[in-house]
């Protein structure tokens, strides 16, 4: 099957399985996922849910963070991971928003400018907090898109650019949910069975079925 032949599919099965896929992380407005968003790396969207109440009770601004400090912002994100260096970046990047004029702006480079901001957090603001196609590209998306064989990239970014390709622009924010929550259901990164996979099983090829089960093979293998 030829890869857009394949992606088109994928598509109308996430299509029917996730029509209107929510933002699974809590937040009011631009900055506000901004920094859920930062928070997020190597940590799951349910840890981040449960500190960000705390946090945007009392930053839910760029000021407001500022004024916090680095130290009262790692005693409100302290049970997430990398948190230390996470409440250094938040302070940092407000006080650069504040710099550049207040706003967290829909402008790429600008956003990946700021302090503990890459090129998928910046996706996520575009897409999901302004409505502009992005398409971001995490560890998990970029380990689906090679299970379904859309993409042999080695990099995010290889990934992202090969997704792009073949789904259409009108489809990048929701499709970026829908892989997210596919994955969550359907496609974990470990212990996964390809063959009864609803997508896996028909979108992998034989080569990748036989590499995912082969550590499954050793593992069920008994010592002598």
């Amino acid at each position: 099957m030829r890869r857009q032949d394949k992606a088109d599919r994928i598509g109308e099965m996430l299509d029917d399985l996730y029509p209107d896929p929510p933002i699974p992380l809590d937040h009011r407005d631009p900055y506000t996922l901004l920094v859920a968003v930062a928070l997020s790396a190597q940590t799951t969207d349910k840890q981040v849910n449960e500190v960000t109440p705390a946090l945007f009770a009392e930053a839910a601004t760029p000021e407001q963070m500022v004024a916090l400090g680095p130290d009262r912002i790692l005693e409100l994100i302290r049970e997430i991971g990398l948190a230390p260096t996470k409440a250094r970046n938040l302070w940092r990047a407000a006080d650069q928003i504040l710099e550049a004029g207040g706003e967290v702006i829909p402008d790429r480079d600008v956003l990946e400018s700021l302090a503990g901001v890459g090129r998928k957090t910046a996706s996520v603001v575009l897409s999901q907090g302004f409505g502009i196609p992005a398409f971001a590209v995490d560890t998990h998306i970029h380990r689906l898109a090679a299970r379904w064989g859309l993409s042999n990239g080695t990099t995010v970014e290889r990934t992202e650019r090969d997704l792009k390709a073949v789904f259409p622009i009108d489809t990048w924010n929701r499709r970026h949910l829908q892989i997210i929550y596919f994955g969550r259901e359907h496609c974990p990164a470990r212990h996964h069975r390809l063959l009864t996979c609803p997508i896996c099983s028909w979108a992998a090829t034989k080569r990748r079925i036989a590499e995912e089960a082969a550590p499954a093979r050793s593992r069920s293998t008994p010592r002598r």
